[in-house]
């Protein structure tokens, strides 16, 4: 079998095998280009952001910690944060409970605080939630279902952010706000061009158990015989040249 021969199936059984893929890289990579990825995240269905007032009248963030700590086994604190919620000035708590191993520490516990006692304040419920979501979207926005989640699975459009949520569900505009039920805030806004973009995303990043994996092994694979794809085809171009092969008799 001659060179040439060899370097043209070659070149033919492999973009065979990853010309499929290929064709998803191309279609995901035209659907990203194409989107405005603020967009994308929803951020045209959400209202400006509200604040409170300068002249807020609050305790002490130690207030609160304090009554955390009178409940709780707080081995550290992540995070304090003063917030807006549903127009009422409440401290957001983020703390760790617990080590694993040495000084690694267990996931983040989160708990709600009025910021104008230092009480600690109950997870959101279905109704605060919705009004949350509520305050947050676009003026008119029709609730059409309300779903709570305590846990979702790797390729749920709500992943990796915090647990418990509520999820509401609009008819108009259609879309899903999700919000944490323990940081009392909107988490994410999920909607048909966000899902589009997510399920692209998937192929164009070929990992099918959790979408967002750029280190699989799938990957590497199809990468590498996409390089050996291309060097082939020059390859192939070099050694049947007709013109290259004159320029060298020449030479």
């Amino acid at each position: 079998m001659t060179k040439s021969l060899l370097l043209r199936k070659a070149h033919r059984y492999l973009g065979l095998f990853i010309g499929i893929q290929f064709l998803g890289w191309t279609i995901s990579g035209l659907y990203f280009s194409w989107n405005n990825i603020d967009n994308v995240h929803g951020d045209h269905l959400r209202k400006p952001a509200r604040y409170l007032a300068g002249g807020v009248e609050v305790v002490p963030p130690s207030a609160a910690i304090r009554n955390l700590a009178a409940t709780q086994a707080v081995d550290s604190l992540h995070s304090v944060q003063l917030i807006s919620l549903l127009g009422k000035p409440v401290y957001q708590l983020q703390y760790f409970s617990g080590h694993v191993g040495e000084g690694m520490h267990l996931h983040v516990h989160h708990a709600l605080a009025d910021a104008t006692t230092g009480a600690l304040l109950p997870a959101l419920n279905e109704a605060q939630a919705v009004a949350v979501a509520r305050e947050n979207l676009v003026a008119g926005a029709k609730v059409a279902s309300v779903q709570y989640l305590a846990s979702t699975d790797p390729k749920h459009e709500y992943r990796e952010k915090p647990l418990p949520a509520w999820a509401v569900s609009f008819s108009e505009p259609a879309c899903t706000a999700y919000v944490s039920a323990e940081l009392g805030t909107l988490q994410a806004v999920r909607h048909d061009q966000w899902r589009a973009f997510d399920f692209l995303w998937m192929f164009h990043t070929m990992d099918y158990a959790t979408k967002d994996n750029f280190n699989n092994v799938l990957l590497k694979i199809f990468s590498l015989a996409g390089l050996v794809t291309v060097v082939s085809g020059f390859a192939l171009f070099i050694v049947s040249s007709r013109t290259l092969k004159r320029i060298t008799r020449w030479g």
